[in-house]
């Protein structure tokens, strides 16, 4: 690695050199996961801006050069330029007056350093010029990077008691990005996870499910068990529920699906539709999350014997899920789509058979049939029609 951002495509971009302009190249820095991931010659999807402007002279000054803004985070001094090819987040310098684990309050600041001082780790924290793309590396982020070593700025302890959730963060981090393990790190986060409890559950989720749909976070996942952090957010999970995830991964990636971390979550817990319901409840999971994490809670073996058949019942991606976490080959169904059942209830008042409920039990008795058969042609379904009526 090399820290020079010279050869990247996207600051180069016209509507950033727009956004350059509006806001003065002396008053921005490029900063955070951007200028990271560019030094780690990974693609770049999120561009962070930082700025000694406050929030509502970057709102002029963006108006006046014709970008829109949105105010989107603008109590913590966050606006989102509207750009061509993409937004930009817009964040003021600050410095934290007040913690308490959750949440922060803050101030403006008007120096790089003072703001990078209250980042989480040293690899998030690099300010690249936007004329000279020059690095400012307070804390040592670019070394950090070169050995693969997430690091805490500061004390790790201090850092997670301003904001408890930096606890799942590192481990996302480490799980992305890491190599050497930080031994600091790693202690203050097993003697600190009891402070998990005290953080939202929708923020505990997110931040898991990020982790989970990382490429193979497994060795991570098992550390944190190690550690006892696992247990505090899904004190269902068993060391043997770790390992299970881990061979989901290794499944995931032999049939070639993407990794999924509501699936990587079922292999976390005992195939129990009433866990399943429980922790989705904990972690207020949507209503779709919720019925595909209780769906790959009630896999059983006999799925594996019929899969079309399988995803035709609970559709080809909870068949899909199924069958990976009980081992099984889920790539028949991977691209397959459902036949749409043909047979409609005019046609069987049609043969003689008065409309009600004698009807859509004839119509339920074909389509076992028909599915049983593996959706066989109209032809046959006619002549089990025919079996079938009275």
């Amino acid at each position: 690695m090399s820290p020079d951002l010279k050869d990247a495509a996207w600051p180069k971009r016209t509507d950033l050199a727009a956004l350059k302009q509006a806001l003065g190249a002396d008053h921005m820095r490029w900063v955070g996961g951007a200028v990271r991931d560019t030094l780690l010659g990974l693609p770049v999807h999120d561009i962070d801006c930082a700025t000694t402007h406050t929030p509502d002279t970057v709102i002029d000054l963006c108006r006046d050069a014709g970008i829109r803004t949105v105010p989107t985070g603008i109590d913590h001094g966050t606006v989102t330029a509207i750009l061509e090819e993409g937004t930009v987040e817009v964040t003021t310098l600050r410095r934290d007056v007040s913690t308490d684990g959750r949440r922060a309050t803050v101030a403006f600041a008007t120096e790089w350093q003072e703001d990078a001082a209250r980042r989480d780790f040293t690899i998030n924290a690099l300010y690249a010029h936007p004329e000279t793309l020059e690095i400012s590396d307070y804390f040592g982020g670019t070394k950090d990077l070169e050995t693969r070593r997430v690091r805490f700025i500061g004390d790790a302890r201090e850092r997670i008691a301003e904001d408890h959730l930096r606890i799942l963060r590192y481990y996302r981090f480490q799980a992305r990005f890491g190599s050497e393990l930080d031994a600091e790190a790693e202690e203050a986060c097993a003697a600190m996870a009891d402070t998990l409890k005290g953080l939202s559950r929708e923020r505990i989720a997110d931040e898991l499910l990020k982790l989970l749909a990382l490429p193979d976070p497994g060795e991570t996942v098992e550390r944190m068990h190690d550690r006892a952090v696992l247990r505090v957010v899904l004190p269902e999970t068993s060391l043997r529920h770790v390992e299970q995830m881990r061979e989901l991964i290794e499944r995931e990636a032999a049939q070639q699906f993407a990794p999924d971390p509501l699936r990587r979550l079922a292999a976390l817990l005992p195939p129990s539709p009433e866990i399943a319901e429980i922790v989705a409840a904990r972690l207020r999971l949507s209503k779709a999350q919720r019925a595909r994490l209780i769906s790959a809670a009630e896999r059983r073996d006999e799925d594996t014997s019929k899969p079309k058949e399988l995803a035709y019942s609970v559709t080809p991606t909870f068949a899909a899920d199924r069958l990976l976490l009980l081992g099984a080959d889920a790539q028949q169904i991977a691209a397959w789509e459902p036949p749409v059942f043909p047979l409609k209830g005019g046609v069987i008042v049609a043969r003689g058979v008065a409309a009600g409920p004698e009807v859509a039990r004839i119509l339920q008795t074909v389509e076992r049939r028909w599915v049983a058969e593996g959706f066989p042609d109209k032809a046959r379904i006619e002549q089990i029609l025919s079996e079938e009526l009275p």
